[in-house]
């Protein structure tokens, strides 16, 4: 049975499920061509690639095609997957801060405020997608880098770039066809990434 296929009671509301192998984890971007060409090309990005802006990760394949319209959004035409070292990953995970004040978790607002100003990092919990793009009832996490993080990421961090744009607009197809089980059979495998309580447990939501 393919993962996004199991009951969602096997599905815990802050769990990362990502593509993974024992050294990397697969993230997913989406940038206009004159970016993501060339980033793919040559495995990494390029000069026209700025390193002083927040850029968003994401390890959920079917939250990026809800992010980016399967690839067919102004200035997310080509789709990539990103093979990032995981110690990067986990580096960026535990320097995170949630990106909305949680009461509870954060001491006060203030002090919400002074740690999402300090973290080179950020994480939102949004909702997971089906095949349909429609919202499931656990959730998909979304890494924002800045400053230090960004630079790690590009420079540090990459094993690997691949457009999958093709694959992106071959699913869509099929799911547009009402050919669900096929298109499911396309997706990325996605599966637990083994993230314990010391780089969870900052970054729940509830």
């Amino acid at each position: 049975m393919h993962p996004r296929h199991e009951h969602t009671q096997d599905h815990p509301k802050h769990r990362i499920r990502a593509r993974h192998t024992d050294e990397t984890v697969t993230v997913y971007q989406a940038y206009r061509p004159e970016i993501g060409g060339p980033a793919a090309r040559d495995g990494r990005f390029p000069e026209a690639w700025k390193r002083d802006r927040m850029t968003w990760i994401k390890p959920s394949f079917l939250w990026m095609m809800y992010r980016c319209g399967w690839g067919t959004k102004e200035g997310q035409e080509t789709v990539l997957a990103v093979e990032i070292r995981r110690e990067g990953f986990e580096w960026a995970l535990r320097h995170s801060c949630l990106s909305h004040y949680v009461r509870g978790l954060h001491p006060d607002l203030a002090s919400w405020r002074r740690e999402l100003k300090r973290a080179p990092a950020r994480v939102q919990w949004d909702p997971e997608r089906d095949l349909r793009l429609r919202a499931l009832p656990y959730r998909s996490l979304q890494l924002g880098l800045s400053g230090e993080a960004t630079r790690r990421y590009a420079d540090e961090w990459i094993v690997g770039i691949s457009d999958v744009t093709a694959a992106a607009r071959e699913i869509h197809a099929l799911v547009s066809a009402g050919e669900l089980e096929t298109a499911a059979r396309l997706l990325p495998e996605e599966t637990e990434y083994p993230a314990g309580a010391e780089l969870l447990s900052h970054l729940r939501t509830g």
